[in-house]
């Protein structure tokens, strides 16, 4: 393939380096496309021109990649970072797009004369530290009151420096009066005292409340050895209201200590990555970033733009990160665990939850303000999941029901963008099969259905699902191969026992997670073909065992005849009844009818 390509790309594509990097793709008007990463630059870059891809964007991006750049590093760790960097910064056309529209705010201790704490949604590069963000507002306002309320701190933006309290310029404001500050601003608090404070609000910020608490103990002791009760009781109300809040943010084992949690939910073209930070037993930073898929990224890429981007918001130092499955990458600053069972799975299992309600709000809102767009991304998971080549916008399912061979029949139901069509329900009485054969049963009325669609030219669907394993998808083939339709639609088969999707001439099922929604919408049309079959069944089979001695007169419907019986008990009855009897019930020339018949009998 790479014949194909002009001799400009060629050319480009003798020179390039044996070694780790970053490459770039530029179109004919220098548009950057798209940025990448390589273990081995001449390699990877070679591969887009060396073979078909399945991916219409990928193809697209190809025919359109006029210029290569490449930039060279040492290890593959740090095309990695620099790949992330120039993602987040030049956001290539054909890259993934951080889906990130909300700016959350964060903590902020100001670097200052004795330093105010409060929020901001502006991170400056002004010296001041920043904790957060903090994707849920309600914690972090909590998290403030609970600092205030245990360390009273200034509010003010007056100018605290030494020159201008020793001036004597201010006054005690009513914020001193009421007991939330402490009045620095007239020396009633010395600096030393204030930092302090400020120390232990940045351990409580960071997690870290039981180095505060085991100080503010002591403290408390020191001060009640020195009759100092008052200030004992104090500081005992700031330990009560520490523990208090330790109590309720502390949601794992404590032992887990300065650690990473990440999981990732993805479907054709969105990934859901959440990110939990831990610090002493307590999660201090949860967040989910929102991935807008633009190529065939895979979740190990995905999880790692995602880790890079939370520690670098997060400012995380953490040695240790708990990840869903393997990566073959290795950051040099931490180490990697897949955790089976304990506490970490737990954790893990609780991040994988909030990514997954994310995800569902996510859908839900997308339902709601665009419906349009929620089907499509559906119809092309199931595309994919299903190995399409089309979208499947019409599927057809079957299901037959009968009673040791009696009263067969089968049921069609039809969805249409993903949701039951009840107009477009068929069933079928099966007429050629005697005895329970399910597999001829499938072979009469797949082929009845579709030699029909085909003479009446009826809307052909791009998937048919077939309720049962093998045995029953092979003889729907069968019927199909006659019609020569087997390749022009997709047929798969469902088990029940697993839930297995069985594709024709493949003897390895595909088992699809029992969360998708592909595997969601072919159980609902087997529910449906089962339901509808079922109610068939059971109607067809009520009239042909009410078939009584009346069902054999000409112009007594079953409706007529259920009416006698109800009414007289038995045919007997209805033979002995007198004529002003029956009139009663069905009327004169339905009455006249019936006493004819019995007549012509004694006759006989």
């Amino acid at each position: 393939m790479i014949n194909e390509f002009t001799e400009h790309i060629q050319n480009q594509l003798k020179t390039l380096p044996d070694t780790p990097g970053v490459y770039q793709y530029f179109d004919a008007e220098g548009l950057l496309l798209y940025v990448g990463k390589a273990k081995n630059l001449k390699k990877r870059v070679t591969s887009y021109f060396s073979k078909e891809h399945d991916n219409g964007r990928l193809r697209l991006l190809v025919s359109k990649i006029h210029t290569i750049k490449t930039t060279k590093v040492n290890t593959e760790l740090d095309a990695l970072l620099l790949e992330n960097n120039l993602i987040k910064s030049l956001k290539p056309k054909y890259n993934i797009n951080l889906r990130d529209d909300k700016t959350y705010p964060w903590i902020i201790i100001k670097k200052e004369p004795f330093p105010r704490l409060f929020h901001t949604r502006q991170r400056r590069k002004d010296g001041s530290e920043y904790f957060g963000p903090y994707a849920n507002v309600k914690v972090m306002f909590t998290l403030l009151d609970l600092m205030r309320d245990t360390y009273p701190l200034r509010n003010c933006n007056l100018d605290l420096s030494a020159e201008k309290i020793k001036k004597g310029n201010y006054r005690e404001c009513l914020e001193y009066h009421i007991g939330r500050c402490k009045a620095p601003c007239v020396n009633k608090q010395s600096e030393a005292d204030y930092n302090n404070n400020i120390n232990k609000i940045r351990a409580i910020v960071k997690g870290d409340l039981g180095n505060v608490l085991r100080d503010l103990k002591q403290e408390m002791l020191h001060e009640a050895e020195n009759l100092q009760f008052e200030k004992a009781e104090g500081i005992k109300q700031q330990i009560d209201t520490l523990s208090n809040y330790q109590a309720k943010s502390t949601i794992v084992h404590p032992s887990i200590s300065n650690t990473d949690v990440v999981s990732i939910i993805t479907d054709e073209k969105t990934a859901y990555i959440h990110y939990f930070k831990i610090y002493s037993g307590t999660i201090i930073n949860s967040q989910t970033l929102e991935l807008k898929k633009k190529l065939d990224e895979t979740d190990e890429e995905l999880l790692l733009f995602a880790l890079l981007e939370f520690r670098a918001r997060f400012n995380s130092a953490s040695k240790e990160v708990i990840v869903p499955f393997n990566i073959e990458l290795q950051l040099t600053d931490c180490s990697y665990y897949v955790p089976k069972i304990g506490d970490k799975k737990h954790l893990l299992d609780l991040c994988y939850k909030n990514a997954l309600a994310y995800k569902l709000e996510s859908e839900t809102q997308l339902a709601l303000t665009n419906p349009e767009k929620h089907t499509d991304r559906i119809m092309a998971q199931m595309m994919k999941d299903l190995r399409m080549k089309e979208q499947p916008r019409r599927i057809e399912g079957f299901d037959n029901s009968n009673i040791q061979g009696s009263y067969a029949v089968s049921a069609m139901p039809v969805f249409i963008d993903g949701k039951p069509a009840k107009k477009e329900y068929r069933h079928y009485n099966v007429k050629t099969v005697e005895g329970p054969n399910d597999f001829a049963t499938m072979e009469e009325v797949i082929f009845r259905r579709y030699s029909r669609v085909i003479e009446e030219n009826l809307p052909m669907p791009q998937l048919i699902v077939i309720d049962g394993g093998k045995g029953q998808l092979g003889a729907a083939m069968e019927s199909l191969k006659k019609l020569d339709l087997v390749g022009k639609v997709t047929v798969i088969g469902i088990a029940k026992r697993l839930e297995e999707i069985f594709f024709p001439d493949d003897p390895v099922p595909l088992y699809l997670d029992k969360r998708s929604e592909t595997l969601k919408i072919i159980q609902h049309i087997r529910d449906e073909a089962h339901r509808f079959g079922i109610t068939h069944h059971r109607n067809k089979r009520s009239r042909e065992t009410f078939k009584t001695e009346l069902s054999e007169i000409k112009g007594i419907s079953d409706k007529t005849a259920e009416k006698l019986l109800l009414e007289f008990k038995s045919v007997k009855n209805i033979k002995e009844a007198k004529f002003e009897e029956l009139e009663k019930v069905i009327g004169r020339s339905k009455t006249e009818l019936i006493r004819t018949y019995f007549n012509d009998l004694i006759n006989e």
